[in-house]
């Protein structure tokens, strides 16, 4: 898989550093952890509460309204998830992209890569329905906030990144935030490998969400992925990709069918 030929990817932090946008400690993550639904003004009391960027938060916000208007996001566990990562994390390699975070945009921020929108990336990740407890695979780790948002879902996240300076750097973006008081971040597994061929040796997974587009679903993904699992991919050529949702079940044969259909 050659990453820089795909056209949906996610985030990439370019060489140039990476800024991060808060220095204060916040309050540990817990599986009891809910933000406040209910209203603007609370969501952000709170997270300002916990130690977050009243800015961010208002931003984080109203991007989730969008969302769910648009019909995004609908799962109480996905919209959890989004709500409590700190997407602006993952889109500071400069203060023009850093400022963008929560736009409804394709962000292009290095490594001839972008980052997926707020919008693909939840319906994405509510069509994959994390348990907690499933072990999920994501394959092109980029910026790291889709892997970001599953580790509020499961603590078995693993991805791949195929750039192995930016792997490098992500995993040091989680590192910091770890320390900052991001600790869901601890449940997320990185590698620097080609993604095609997943990752042997963690498998089989409940789930797999592809981050990259291809023109072929990659045979050793189906082979990782447990029968009853699903996996979402972007599928097809530049620019007239399809994201395609992919089940695999087993009969009591014990033979394996898989059935596709498009999810956007």
């Amino acid at each position: 898989m050659k990453r820089r030929t795909f056209v949906s990817c996610s985030a990439a932090l370019a060489a140039a550093g990476l800024a991060s946008t808060a220095s204060a400690a916040i309050k540990p993550y817990s599986w009891d952890l809910n933000p406040p639904t209910d209203t603007r003004d609370n969501f952000i009391a709170w997270g300002k509460a916990r130690g977050e960027d009243p800015v961010f938060l208002g931003q984080r916000w109203d991007r989730f309204q969008a969302l769910v208007r648009n019909k995004d996001i609908w799962g109480q566990a996905t919209i959890r998830a989004f709500l409590l990562t700190p997407r602006e994390e993952f889109a500071s390699i400069n203060a023009a992209i850093h400022k963008r975070a929560y736009e409804h945009a394709f962000l292009d921020i290095g490594y001839g890569v972008t980052m997926s929108g707020p919008h693909l990336q939840a319906r994405m990740t509510n069509v994959i329905d994390v348990k907690r407890g499933e072990r999920v695979l994501e394959i092109g780790t980029g910026s790291g906030v889709q892997a970001a948002y599953l580790a509020n879902l499961t603590e078995n996240t693993y991805t791949i990144e195929i750039i192995a300076p930016l792997a490098a750097r992500t995993r040091g973006l989680y590192d910091k935030l770890i320390d900052k008081g991001y600790t869901e971040f601890k449940h997320i597994k990185t590698k620097a490998a080609d993604g095609y061929y997943g990752w042997a040796e963690a498998a089989p997974f409940d789930k797999i969400i592809v981050t990259c587009g291809i023109d072929h679903v990659p045979p050793p993904l189906l082979q990782q992925l447990k029968a009853g699992g699903v996996m979402v991919i972007p599928v097809g050529p530049p620019g007239a990709q399809r994201v395609l949702k992919v089940a695999k079940t087993q009969a009591a044969d014990g033979s394996i069918t898989t059935t596709r259909e498009d999810i956007y």
